[in-house]
């Protein structure tokens, strides 16, 4: 089976989803990051003070075509991956992409949660936030677009709901996969 991209906004449910989907059907989950991660032994982070953006997005493109020539995997791309180079255009060649739309209200909600992990977003304060998540996503929509697929994401948020997004993503792009 061709790969499974999941694109999307930071806290969008990339990674809870495509974990959640690889424990029912048995599909290898590959992060992106720490794909990366684990390729050159250090963290995006590091990668990126290191070699600056322009050379985190150099080592993307080039892993993001490597994950693409694998089968049987769901992909959790960086929130930024699809706006790089020609990464939509080779994700769409090589398998299904999927965005997976979160409303601006629940990215706020996820982020703000999770805001100490991220540091590009640690030091902003809720209303500048919320500001950085608008611009950047209307920034980032017409990369999105290009995806085949879209999938509501805004009810990822407990085990309930997860189990109910699963199993409608099942039905909806994997209706032949054995659970």
């Amino acid at each position: 089976m061709r790969p499974i991209f999941l694109t999307g906004f930071m806290g969008s449910g990339k990674t809870t989803l495509g974990r959640a989907v690889s424990r029912v059907t048995g599909l290898q989950f590959i992060d992106l990051d720490t794909y990366i991660e684990s390729r050159f032994h250090t963290n995006v982070r590091d990668i990126f003070a290191t070699r600056g953006e322009e050379g985190f997005r150099d080592i993307e493109r080039r892993m993001l075509r490597e994950v693409s020539e694998f089968e049987d995997v769901i992909v959790a791309c960086g929130g930024g991956t699809p706006c790089f180079f020609d990464n939509m255009e080779v994700m769409n060649a090589a398998g299904v992409t999927i965005y997976l739309d979160a409303s601006l209200t629940r990215l706020h909600q996820r982020l703000k949660a999770g805001r100490s992990r991220r540091p590009l977003i640690a030091s902003m304060t809720d209303d500048e936030l919320l500001a950085y998540i608008g611009s950047a996503l209307e920034a980032r929509m017409p990369h999105y677009a290009k995806a085949a697929h879209s999938f509501g994401a805004d009810r990822l948020d407990d085990a309930a709901m997860i189990a109910e997004s699963v199993d409608a993503f099942i039905k909806r792009f994997l209706p032949n996969i054995n659970r």
